[in-house]
């Protein structure tokens, strides 16, 4: 299986407003880059959409390293899901959860892709080498959505 380490972050200009994502993927030697944006959103779905973005681009099951500078992702995956599966997709306060679609997909991923992902939280814009890269590549989504 190989191993792939994997760096998202999202970034909004206002929020909601012009919103962008951006994923560095490395195995080996070998990067790959990805960003994209949408016009109108937050930096919640853009911080959702990197990670499905990047685990979408992987061709076969792979050892995953995730690093990811959003708790709401990070805890959303691996605490909140399961209750709010429970519940049919609502929150403790019985309200719909926020990006259902979102959370659906990457659901979805994590659990039929057979990767074996490792979930780490990196603080963000605190020098971290591939979190650093994933928030300009973030930056460049939305430069593109603005056309810029």
């Amino acid at each position: 299986m190989n191993t792939v380490q994997i760096h998202t972050d999202g970034a909004c200009k206002g929020n909601p407003g012009p919103g962008g994502w951006g994923v560095r993927m490395q195995s080996g030697t070998h990067v790959r880059e990805l960003f994209g944006g949408e016009a109108n959103t937050t930096n919640n779905r853009m911080e959702l959409t990197a990670v499905i973005e990047a685990l979408k681009a992987l061709k076969r099951p792979c050892h995953v390293a995730l690093y990811l500078d959003s708790q709401y992702v990070r805890k959303g995956i691996l605490e909140w899901i399961h209750g709010w599966k429970a519940k049919g997709w609502r929150t403790a306060d019985k309200k719909p959860v926020k990006n259902v679609e979102l959370w659906q997909a990457l659901d979805h991923l994590v659990s039929t892709s057979g990767h074996h992902i490792e979930w780490h939280w990196v603080k963000g814009h605190a020098g971290d080498p591939g979190n650093e890269r994933a928030d300009a590549l973030a930056n460049q989504g939305v430069d593109k959505v603005l056309g810029r």
